[in-house]
């Protein structure tokens, strides 16, 4: 894993009665340039407050709290240690529930992707489940806390190296397709234009390689930039605030959790299913 990454998650996977210590890297990231909002006037970077209309004051992160709203007006209320300590298997766990065909999940369902990283003493358990779903073809289906939300998460093996989670939507989470208004597919459609399209698709059809696609908006951004440097039309701020140091990946665990060789699914296993080799 690239050493300047840090992991924003630490935790094992657990399936059947093995445990595998493991990192989470975040295995994306935005290349556009980022814009900082200015006060036209002077130049000076905007601030965003926290800002409690009642009280007519800036809060502090210490004076929040989250509310769940029961009914207009009305909130019952929980801290960030009610949430963590929540009764969950998936507790700093990536739980596994069952193993799959990739190509059986819709891409609709995915949201982002992580690198998983081998904890320590878990490095030859990793490759053993790496290996296994590499040769079977398979991808895990799995649920994950992270950070407040249990949420659901498939995982794969990724260039043939390593293994990938990525966040998945529950299905309730995904709109129905019928809320969109399409065409009747019984509609009648001219044959010799069918035909066209699919010769026009054909003609188009190559193997997906991610390195030909490059986004040219953020290139020409660039090129701007760089003019507006050259040409000295840069702009200084009247007063330069100190930035504040923000973590945005937000490691949230430090503890790696151990191998639990007895841990194994609440109940047993399912009957005809293979335990895997502790």
């Amino acid at each position: 894993m690239v050493r300047d990454m840090r992991p924003v998650w630490r935790g094992a996977i657990s399936f059947g009665l093995v445990t595998i210590p493991v990192k989470l890297y975040a295995a994306t990231e935005h290349k556009n340039p980022h814009f900082t909002l200015l006060h036209g006037d002077c130049r000076t970077p905007v601030r965003y407050a926290r800002w409690c209309p009642h009280c007519e004051r800036e809060l502090s992160m210490d004076e929040i709290v989250r509310g769940f709203e029961v009914e207009p007006g009305t909130f019952v209320l929980f801290d960030d240690e009610e949430l963590a300590d929540l009764p969950l298997p998936t507790a700093r766990t990536v739980h596994i529930l069952d193993f799959v065909d990739l190509s059986e999940i819709d891409p609709i369902y995915y949201d982002r992707t992580y690198f998983l990283e081998p904890g320590e003493g878990g490095e030859r358990a990793y490759s053993l489940l790496r290996r296994a779903m590499a040769e079977t073809r398979r991808a895990a289906v799995a649920k994950v806390l992270l950070r407040t939300k249990e949420t659901l998460a498939g995982i794969r093996v990724f260039d043939d190296r390593v293994l990938a989670m990525q966040t998945m939507y529950y299905d309730e989470e995904v709109r129905p397709a019928d809320a969109v208004q399409a065409l009747d597919p019984a509609s009648a459609l001219d044959e010799r234009e069918l035909e066209m399209a699919k010769t026009l698709i054909g003609n188009l059809v190559s193997p997906f390689s991610p390195g030909r696609y490059k986004s040219e908006y953020r290139a020409a951004l660039h090129d701007l930039i760089r003019e507006r440097v050259e040409g000295q039309r840069a702009v200084h701020a009247a007063k330069r605030p100190a930035a504040p140091a923000v973590d945005l990946m937000e490691a949230l665990r430090e503890s790696v959790r151990q191998a639990e060789a007895e841990r194994g699914r609440r109940g047993g296993g399912r009957d005809g299913q293979a335990r895997a080799p502790a």
